[in-house]
């Protein structure tokens, strides 16, 4: 397995609720393809250097995480479906293999 980098962005104004379910959305599309997450870091809110969908401000977490690299396709599926995130990326950690 290679070791990967996650962050993403949410709208800081929603629930607490929803903010949990996303986390567990995506904690379950990394786990269920076989990944193991290594750390999560709730960065909280920060000031966007520019405006998306009207928001200035928004809620940032990163997650590290092992994976196989033919899953990716699939996080990265999952993410992009996921209503309550903004902006993502994941980028490949040959740092930490």
């Amino acid at each position: 397995m290679k070791a990967y980098e996650l962050l993403f962005i949410v709208n800081p104004t929603i629930e607490e609720e929803l903010r949990e379910a996303t986390m567990l959305r995506v904690d379950n599309a990394i786990t269920s393809q076989g990944g193991e997450i290594d750390n999560i870091d709730n960065w909280g809110r920060r000031k966007l250097a520019y405006e998306i969908d009207k928001m200035s401000d928004g809620d940032y977490t990163l997650i590290d995480f092992h994976a196989n690299p033919e899953s990716i396709e699939e996080i990265n599926r999952v993410l992009r479906i996921t209503d309550a995130i903004r902006r993502f990326i994941i980028v490949a950690r040959t740092d930490r293999d």
